[in-house]
């Protein structure tokens, strides 16, 4: 019984890995179409012409991000400019 659960685990571990590298496969194959246009093309867009739904961020990701602290120790006369 332990034996079928870690295979379990380890197989559905590398499901896992596979479906986000390929995910990530398909955005880069997306990103290089689009840049082959772009290159093609060699003209200018604007902002109405541009694809954004690729650049947002999840905000469900945002959780997972550690707050960074402000360094209030930061003294400009120490050193920095001394004569």
């Amino acid at each position: 019984m332990k034996i079928f659960l870690i295979l379990l685990l380890v197989f559905s571990t590398a499901m896992m890995a596979s479906s986000k590298e390929n995910a990530t496969k398909e955005a880069l194959k997306k990103a290089m179409e689009q840049e082959k246009k772009f290159a093609q093309e060699q003209k200018f867009y604007t902002a109405d012409e541009y694809d954004f739904k690729g650049a947002e961020v999840d905000p469900k990701s945002l959780d997972k991000i550690k707050a960074l602290e402000p360094d209030y120790d930061f003294d400009m006369d120490e050193g920095v400019y001394d004569d």
